[in-house]
């Protein structure tokens, strides 16, 4: 049987780095295989619902590139939330009659029961357990009523939960593909609560029918769910119905080595996204971070990932968020792109920079992927585009530091400088081959070469004794403002 796996979020707000791991797991075991993976929609807790949350979700698991095979997709006609498959639907809160119906054939079997307790009484049985050292949980107190006492209850109105009746001191065991065998006696384990008073299922109850009724092989999800998964096998056998292989996947630090929160930084993959992360570059990182290729193989596009991926080679313990790597991964991509799709993705890098606004960009887009192409090897996001403004648009320069106020101050600069500049000013426009030729020349003439040559040049022009390759900045700015900006920098520095 072919595998069918799901990542099933809620719709809460953004997508966090986490979920896009354990998306990401998710889809490469499926796309390995064969298989088929689906997105759905967990939004049963409906006092945690944020509007727009599931277009984000879609969007941002787009961009990604974690397409999902089966579930809600955004319709480009009609801009609005569609559901495609076999299976769905695949937002829980259009399944509520499914899970009510099922919880009631759990109350008939005799493997849940209905519970009346206040929040009051159940606050208070928890505070009677801490004090006395105990692990919180339910006590039981509805477990034994009689029918005749449920009626009344019921039809007098009375508010009420479903609960999992577990069996009394029995051992739960299952075979994780991370974690290996785990084993739970039911004693240390609380009756769920499977259905609400609101009428809406609990995480317990719906992951269980879904799952089942979606032909899950293959549960993916956060080492967080692992405490409740011997609930989970024990509600498909109580329904009669195999459980799915589990595999419980470590969760992602910071560097700090604290659970990864915005506390820290950023957590969303919509962060990323606006900070000039690319997708392709975030989700090879992201993969790395708690599992690994057996010939330690680091940069990889989705097909290598799909064709190297295994739960077996998935650390047990907790990855580190390693932003620094991150970013060496994302200049690795920024210098690998296609020109064409970078000058595209980094349009509003550069418009929200000043460098443009949207339609002189457009009118002058071959400029700005000269430009983008000057300074790829030195950009580990998209938004530091904006750092090198000043290196393209303003001729009256401010020296860096003193490294490069000592350069531009040497004996003999400034007629080296004046020499550079009035062979360029003979120049109409220049291609960098032509600038190439014109430090050669001075050379030549002065006497001056190497370090003593090319450092003023450049300090003259940019302000800094380190950076682009000069000769291409100055194809860039144009013969006049790179005549005016080296005259600018002898009259200011080289008197």
């Amino acid at each position: 049987m072919k595998p069918r796996l799901r990542f099933a979020p809620s719709p809460t707000g953004y997508v966090h780095i986490g979920g896009l791991r354990t998306a990401l797991y998710n889809y490469l075991y499926a796309k390995k295989h064969d298989g088929t993976y689906l997105l759905r929609v967990e939004d049963t807790d409906q006092s945690r619902l944020v509007e727009g949350a599931i277009e984000g979700m879609i969007d941002a698991m787009t961009w990604a590139g974690v397409v999902h095979d089966e579930g809600p997709f955004m319709d480009d006609a009609s801009g609005r939330v569609v559901e495609r498959g076999e299976y769905g639907p695949y937002i829980q809160s259009k399944r509520l009659d499914v899970y009510r119906k099922h919880a009631s054939d759990l109350i008939d079997s005799g493997h849940a029961y209905y519970c009346f307790c206040t929040k009051e009484r159940l606050e208070a049985v928890r505070e009677t357990q801490k004090a006395s050292g105990l692990t919180p949980k339910y006590d039981g107190h509805c477990r034994n009523l009689s029918k005749e006492e449920v009626a009344e209850k019921l039809a007098n109105g009375v508010p009420h939960v479903v609960r999992l009746k577990l069996p009394e001191s029995r051992t739960i065991e299952f075979e994780d593909a991370i974690k290996g065998k785990v084993s739970v006696c039911t004693d240390d384990l609380d009756d769920q609560v499977l259905m609400k008073t609101d009428g809406f299922p609990t995480y317990h109850m719906a992951v269980v029918v879904d799952d089942h009724y979606m032909g899950i092989t293959h549960v993916v999800r956060g080492d967080e769910w692992l405490i409740s998964t011997p609930k989970h096998i024990y509600t498909y056998e109580a329904f009669g119905w195999q459980a799915p292989q589990f595999v419980h996947l470590p969760v992602i630090l910071s560097q700090s080595k604290k659970k990864l929160s915005k506390r820290e930084g950023d957590v969303s993959v919509d962060d990323f996204k606006k900070k000039g992360y690319l997708p392709e570059a975030l989700v090879n990182y992201i993969a790395l971070v708690g599992w690994s290729p057996e010939d330690g193989t680091e940069i990889m596009d989705m097909k290598t990932l799909i064709d190297k991926f295994s739960f077996e080679r998935v650390s047990k313990s907790s990855g580190v968020f390693d932003v620094d790597k991150l970013n060496w991964m994302n200049n690795q991509y920024i210098r690998a792109y296609e020109l064409d799709r970078l000058i595209d993705i980094a349009k509003p890098f550069f418009v929200a920079s000043g460098y443009a606004d949207e339609t002189s960009f457009e009118a002058n887009k071959a400029h700005f992927a000269l430009i983008l192409d000057i300074l790829r090897e030195r950009l580990n996001r998209l938004d530091e585009i904006g750092a090198y403004y000043n290196l393209f648009n303003n001729n009256k320069l401010i020296l860096e530091d003193e490294e490069a106020k000592s350069m531009i101050e040497m004996e003999h600069v400034g007629d080296m400088l004046k020499c550079f500049a009035d062979k360029l000013e003979s120049y109409e426009s220049v291609v960098a081959d032509d600038v190439k030729k014109i430090l050669k020349e001075v050379q030549k003439e002065t006497g001056h070469k190497g370090k003593n040559l090319f450092m003023p040049v450049r300090v003259a022009l940019t302000g800094q004794v380190h950076g682009p390759d000069i000769a291409r900045v100055i194809e860039v700015i144009g013969t006049v403002n790179a005549v005016e900006r080296v005259r600018y920098s002898i009259d200011c520095f080289c008197q």
